[in-house]
């Protein structure tokens, strides 16, 4: 990772460039993830994919992304200026020069105060994502187990009901609406809590892999790794990180899919301890496949471009 030597502007724009483009290349796959995490129905990641094609086309792998794509700008570069100047900051204090390289133990609490802070902006776009990825399953019976009351007291299924693909939201701005409305500001965090067991040993096993890689990629110590190298790294790092967050993954996606027509789970302990009584212990582990083949192209482009936009950033 690249370090400026004072605080300056490029890694902020390098950033959002660099999550703007992995946002385009990961969507398609992380709205399967989010199916097979949240959502009912589906036997496996295969029949996830030819589901969701065959019922809402190809448009069907892109829902949500509006949101996220355009919250990239504040997310990403809030993050990895953010990350930047953190490992600036420790040098100076345990060194007294903030151009020092950082050891392996400072990167590792860079990393999990990057996690941190990211909640902070990643949790309401994380939520928006979802609600909007899961809006041909959020009013089906199987996943709210809500019902109407007939006038001889018998409960009907709302799937009988016959309003199994209405749509709660319009887009982005009325979802964030909508939660504000019925679920009040702490509406768009809910989650946050599993996310937080997500990102901040997430980022420690994102940013000190790529390090790592980069570093044994590299012909001799003091030369530059070759864009290959980036990529590789980048990519490899994206996966270890996405497998495993996984379980984290899971509580996450469905606290955050779990509308307020009726909640199901109370918060992080019970979703755990509901979905290990209901589905296994396997149900921690939907949608790993997924993680680690999207993690791939995610971070290799998000590191790639990153650092190529540094590198032009640097040299006007």
């Amino acid at each position: 990772m690249q370090k400026s030597k004072s605080f300056q502007v490029d890694d902020f724009l390098a950033g959002w460039i660099g999550g703007a483009s992995s946002v385009v290349v990961g969507h398609p796959l992380d709205t399967v993830k989010t199916r097979l995490q949240a959502g009912k129905g589906y036997k496996n990641t295969l029949h996830c994919v030819l589901s969701i094609y065959r019922k809402e086309t190809v448009t069907g792998f892109f829902k949500g992304m509006s949101f996220p794509l355009a919250t990239i700008t504040v997310y990403n570069s809030v993050v990895f200026g953010f990350f930047s100047n953190a490992q600036r900051l420790i040098s100076k204090y345990r060194y007294g020069d903030g151009r020092q390289p950082c050891g392996m133990l400072d990167l590792t609490v860079a990393s999990m105060l990057t996690g941190l802070v990211s909640v902070g902006l990643g949790a309401p776009v994380d939520l928006v994502k979802i609600r909007l990825q899961m809006q041909t399953q959020t009013v089906l019976a199987e996943n709210l187990h809500l019902a109407g009351n007939a006038s001889n007291g018998i409960n009907i299924p709302l799937r009988s009901i016959g309003i199994p693909n209405q749509r709660l939201y319009r887009g982005p701005i009325h979802c964030i609406s909508s939660i504000l409305q019925t679920e009040g500001l702490q509406g768009l965090y809910r989650g946050a809590g599993a996310m937080i067991l997500r990102d901040v040993p997430g980022y420690v096993l994102y940013f000190i892999p790529y390090t790592i890689f980069c570093d044994l990629l590299k012909p001799d110590a003091k030369s530059s790794p070759h864009l290959c190298s980036i990529w590789l790294a980048g990519g490899l790092a994206g996966s270890i990180s996405w497998v495993t967050a996984t379980p984290a993954d899971v509580v996450k996606s469905r606290m955050q899919a779990d509308a307020q027509l009726q909640r199901k789970y109370r918060g992080i302990l019970h979703c755990i301890i509901h979905s290990y009584k209901t589905e296994g212990v396997q149900v921690f582990f939907r949608g790993a496949s997924v993680n680690a083949i999207r993690g791939f192209p995610m971070s290799a482009t998000m590191f790639l471009t990153y650092e190529l936009s540094l590198q032009f950033f640097r040299s006007l």
